[in-house]
């Protein structure tokens, strides 16, 4: 449980009419559709190989932050410019091969796609609602995000040590909270864009890949500990 990261650093100057917060939702939600083919292929490819099965313990933890905090940075610097597409999509590509390590011990189950799936469903579930909700909340939601914050920067120190300790029961808790609180991210996220507040449809794309990224990996854990079943 070492892939709880999330960008936090999103200030866009405020979008001033409808038309413009409309196109920056379009060309989020078009480029998060096109993020999750890069990821499925890294995904696969890392099921089929088990190039991942080596990255164990301080090395996949190693290997996963320097991965991820050197893409963010990179998308951070290439957001405006026309590599800032490929940028992200590499990233996208580079979650699944990190995503698979764990896909590969779910699908060892016997029941394991269907956990694959129950966890895709759910996460897809978690999106529809948040989406739902951000277009009838009114409230200003600003001020979530310091906490937020600083829950996912709980989330990724827990998961971090949890690495080394190797508790079952603290794999389970660290995901049940990175489901409640990568949940709130998504409606903060998506209200932002909803309210105008975030202009760049890249960056908003990078913030709510990673919310559904942990969902999905979260509820996966959670189904693995509690209903995977050998042969």
């Amino acid at each position: 449980m070492t892939d709880h990261v999330h960008n936090s650093g999103r200030f866009g100057h405020a979008v001033s009419t409808p038309a413009s917060r409309n196109r920056v939702m379009r060309n989020t939600y078009w480029l998060l559709a096109l993020s999750m083919l890069p990821t499925v292929l890294g995904a696969w490819i890392g099921v089929q190989t088990g190039i991942t099965a080596s990255l164990t313990g301080g090395l996949g933890l190693i290997v996963f932050l320097g991965g991820a905090f050197g893409f963010m940075f990179a998308i951070e610097k290439t957001k405006n410019s026309a590599a800032g597409v490929p940028v992200l999509l590499a990233f996208t590509f580079f979650m699944g091969l990190m995503l698979s390590r764990m896909l590969a011990m779910v699908l060892g189950f016997s029941n394991g796609s269907s956990l694959v799936m129950t966890a895709f469903g759910g996460t897809a579930g978690v999106f529809f609602v948040m989406a739902n909700l951000s277009t009838v909340i009114k409230r200003d939601l600003s001020g979530m995000g310091k906490w937020l914050f600083v829950g996912a920067l709980a989330i990724m120190v827990g998961a971090i040590i949890n690495v080394f300790v190797g508790s079952t029961a603290g794999m389970a808790a660290i995901a049940t909270l990175a489901i409640i609180v990568f949940s709130m991210y998504l409606l903060y996220d998506l209200k932002r864009i909803v309210d105008g507040g975030e202009t760049n449809y890249v960056t908003a794309t990078l913030g709510l890949y990673l919310s559904l990224f942990n969902i999905f990996q979260s509820l996966l854990a959670l189904l693995g500990i509690f209903g995977g079943e050998r042969d």
